[in-house]
């Protein structure tokens, strides 16, 4: 089983300068003049242009598609060596800082919007990042 992640924009262009620049991912392939194809993560992500208030299950479905900030219960995290480095370049690309960086028992986190509105995680790791969390490491 592979897990491919996608995520819907308004411009997919935008997209594309965000997430290479922004996060670090490469675009791999256009698979069509409105998806594209990134690697870089554990696993790919499709960037697929839809325009804001376009139906996404069908024009009998009653929600649109709005990239305004929005909470949903799925966002991406992506793990980071540097948290402060991959901050700075997200910023700079369009993200926003949704609150102060947090320490963790297992490392820090930044919370972001990128530009059309979705939750992103940036994670650093520190010591034995999440096994912290399981057990005392072994005396």
């Amino acid at each position: 089983m592979e897990l491919r992640v996608c995520i819907d924009v308004p411009d997919l262009e935008r997209a594309i300068a965000f997430y290479t620049q922004g996060l670090g991912l490469r675009l791999a392939r256009r698979l069509r003049d409105d998806w594209a194809e990134l690697l870089g993560a554990g696993s790919p992500v499709d960037l697929l242009r839809n325009p804001a208030g376009s139906a996404p299950l069908g024009e009998a479905q009653p929600a649109r598609r709005d990239y305004a900030r929005h909470w949903t219960p799925v966002h991406v995290d992506l793990v980071v060596e540097d948290l402060d480095a991959a901050l700075a370049r997200a910023l700079a690309h369009g993200a926003v800082l949704e609150r102060p960086v947090q320490a963790r028992g297992w490392g820090r986190m930044a919370n972001l919007a990128d530009p059309f509105g979705h939750g992103i995680d940036l994670l650093q790791f520190e010591g034995r990042g999440y096994d912290a969390l399981l057990q005392p490491a072994a005396g």
